[in-house]
């Protein structure tokens, strides 16, 4: 399908959807087709950065800050991954569309997504980068109504998964820009929008899921590129403290946007989607 933009019916932003899927992943590109085409949904097809055909060291990677902040032996498929987001992000900044979605190929939507995509966008004083999934059971703190039994959402702990979310243009740049050399795995980094002045939220509950019948090609080898445990000795002082950044800066966030919430108390206390 084509790269077009398309147009949000209401907020009239321009949306542009992108697509990561590396070359012979015929299957997964198969099924993204037909669950894109569902749910009305152009996109373009950004090839995969095959991570084992890489000759190492490349100045896009950082191998002693990831032993270090990380834990972890240099891991071609993370690093493939990793600049696979990249590269979608930048192929967005070259168009002039308002908002990117990006996609890993095995997602599936929810009926209301593209509805809910166009409500998010019309509340965008509260977010630069919106997390559409997650692999993590968090608790999500409401904070703002949707108006479709969807709310968007605040997480004071981190959440792991990149499976499908939206960035503006200054996400977009930060992911370019500041997030190169590659020093965690992405889904991290990424989490880590607050370090850089930027506002994330969660849809809640969440409208994707990445739940599928393909295989991980990443998780599944994750255990091998561990290093031995005393190795962690810089990784857990260094987990720790974003921990408690995040904890501060996010709940700060919280109690602004709650005091200026349309949603009712009920909505409010909620305990958040457990996924």
């Amino acid at each position: 399908m084509s790269g077009e933009s398309l147009v949000l019916p209401v907020s009239q932003v321009r949306l542009a959807v992108f697509l990561i899927n590396m070359d012979g992943a015929s299957e997964r590109l198969a099924a993204m087709e037909h669950k894109l085409a569902r749910a009305n949904l152009p996109f373009r097809r950004i090839t995969g950065v095959d991570g084992r055909a890489l000759t190492y060291p490349i100045p896009e990677f950082c191998e002693r800050s990831y032993r270090l902040l990380h834990g972890r032996r240099t891991s071609p498929a993370e690093i493939g991954c990793y600049l696979s987001h990249v590269a979608a992000a930048r192929a967005f900044l070259q168009g002039d569309a308002d908002l990117a979605l990006i996609l890993e190929d095995d997602v599936s939507f929810e009926p209301d997504f593209l509805d809910t995509l166009d409500r998010a966008a019309m509340q965008r004083d509260l977010w630069n980068l919106l997390r559409l999934t997650t692999v993590n059971r968090g608790r999500r703190f409401p904070v703002r109504d949707l108006g479709n039994g969807r709310s968007l959402a605040l997480t004071l702990t981190r959440e792991k998964g990149a499976g499908a979310y939206v960035i503006d243009r200054r996400a977009a740049e930060w992911i370019v820009n500041d997030l190169i050399p590659m020093r965690l795995a992405f889904d991290i980094a990424f989490d880590l929008e607050y370090l850089a002045g930027l506002r994330a939220c969660f849809v809640h509950p969440l409208p994707a899921s990445q739940a599928s019948d393909h295989p991980t090609q990443i998780q599944d080898k994750r255990l091998a590129y561990k290093l031995p445990r005393w190795r962690y000795a810089t990784v857990l002082p260094y987990r720790a403290w974003l921990e408690l950044s995040r904890v501060a800066c996010r709940g700060v966030r919280l109690v602004a946007a709650r005091r200026r919430s349309s949603l009712d108390p009920a909505q409010l206390r909620g305990r958040g989607q457990q996924t």
